[in-house]
């Protein structure tokens, strides 16, 4: 369990914290020098704190975000390219990294939003793209400027762009390098809503509560049912996520679903 609170450093160059409170987990990139861009171990360890709160019983919903208010996260560390990223081979390794960022958040068993504020560019785009739900501050900023740094992303990466906002704005995203508006990212789906300024946190906290209000177990159903006909072997992802289905009904949370139903009150989800 995670200690409620608990702040863990991980670089010198930026930092990731993690805090949990009413059942939400928040996940903070902390690197406002560099308007919240990962190091090459940031990366590295990102699935790991991913994991820490997927495994946590007290978290049932789980939120990223940038530090301070002018960004949510730009992406990798640019600094870092002249040794990480030289060649093609030090780029494959990199980008294992990146890709295995990318499927900790999307495959995480419990809901993931981001919260965007400011700045939204490259793999920051591809952290928000694989998360389940993205709230924007409407003065943020969107980017994928591969084409302006003469490099490629990784095949998992654009799938997700793709998924997120739909086959024309990815290729006009990747081939045009632009920024995009807040209301842009709305229009192609990428939001689900903007929230004007000031009122971001309290937009995502609320989403975050009721989303941790319901029942853990359902949640994470649907999640399984969502994902599985896109994934690699869809036959078996499909009868997990069956399996998954058919254990809420021996659920004790089904039970006290129920009871609340037939008592007319707010239902108190167990999550078993």
């Amino acid at each position: 369990m995670i200690e409620k609170g608990a702040q863990q450093e991980i670089s010198k160059s930026g930092k990731i914290t993690l805090d949990i409170a009413d059942f939400i987990g928040w996940l903070t990139f902390d690197n406002p020098k560099k308007h919240n861009a990962l190091s090459q171990k940031l990366w590295r360890d990102l699935p790991q704190h991913i994991k820490l709160l997927e495994d946590d019983f007290d978290v049932r919903v789980i939120v990223l975000r940038g530090a301070g208010n002018r960004a949510f996260c730009a992406g990798a560390d640019i600094s870092e390219f002249a040794i990480v990223r030289k060649d093609a081979n030090t780029a494959r390794l990199y980008e294992q990294e990146n890709i295995a960022a990318f499927e900790a958040i999307k495959r995480c068993k419990k809901p993931i939003i981001a919260m965007i504020n400011g700045l939204c560019f490259g793999g920051g785009f591809g952290i928000a793209a694989a998360a389940d739900l993205r709230i924007a501050d409407e003065n943020a900023e969107f980017a994928v400027p591969a084409a302006k740094l003469g490099l490629a992303y990784p095949v998992s990466a654009i799938s997700n762009i793709v998924t997120a906002v739909g086959e024309q704005i990815a290729k006009e995203l990747l081939f045009t390098a632009r920024r995009f508006t807040a209301a842009e990212m709305f229009d192609c789906g990428f939001l689900s809503k903007t929230s004007t300024t000031g009122q971001l946190l309290n937009e995502v906290s609320a989403l975050a509560q009721t989303i941790a209000e319901n029942a853990p177990l359902s949640i994470r159903a649907a999640k399984q049912a969502i994902l599985a006909p896109g994934s690699g072997d869809c036959f078996e992802a499909m009868k997990y996520a069956d399996e998954i289905a058919a254990s809420t009904f021996e659920s004790n949370d089904y039970r006290e679903g129920r009871a609340a139903f037939k008592a007319r009150r707010k239902p108190n989800f167990g999550g078993t």
